[in-house]
């Protein structure tokens, strides 16, 4: 499978994996300056200057780097991010800071994940009523009970 991605500003750098067998394909910090802060607690909204064709049946998902969110607090604010494959934008990364400290972003730093999967549209039909279950209406933690 082909993704094509259009610069949207010269200085972005393309989506690499980082390894051979990697799922998630990194995308990078396209900022104004040489860095960004992000202050505890607070979302900022980051630039990548890509745009992506995504083909129809798939979408990318946006998830955080695993070493960014342990190590400094940073990850997506959504959790996961959605890109549909008619959008045509820049592709932009609301990161927020979970620490208690202030965290830097850097230019060109790799700042999230891009995974492209293959999704099914529901056809979405109104009932009365559901089939049962053993589980029923059993809400969150609901299955781990004896």
């Amino acid at each position: 499978m082909k993704l094509y991605v259009r610069k949207v500003d010269p200085r972005a750098i393309l989506p690499t994996y980082g390894s051979e067998r990697a799922a998630g394909a990194d995308l990078y910090a396209l900022l104004e300056g040489e860095s960004l802060s992000v202050l505890p607690g607070e979302t900022v909204l980051v630039h990548t200057g890509i745009a992506t064709e995504i083909p129809e049946g798939y979408v990318g998902l946006v998830f955080a780097r695993s070493g960014l969110a342990s190590k400094r607090g940073l990850a997506p604010a959504n959790k996961v991010g959605v890109i549909d494959s008619d959008y045509r934008g820049e592709v932009m990364v609301a990161l927020h800071n979970h620490g208690a400290a202030p965290a830097e972003i850097l230019a060109e730093e790799r700042i999230a994940q891009l995974v492209i999967v293959p999704y099914l549209m529901a056809e979405i039909e109104e009932k009365d009523v559901l089939s049962d279950t053993e589980r029923g209406a059993g809400g969150f933690g609901s299955t781990g009970r004896k």
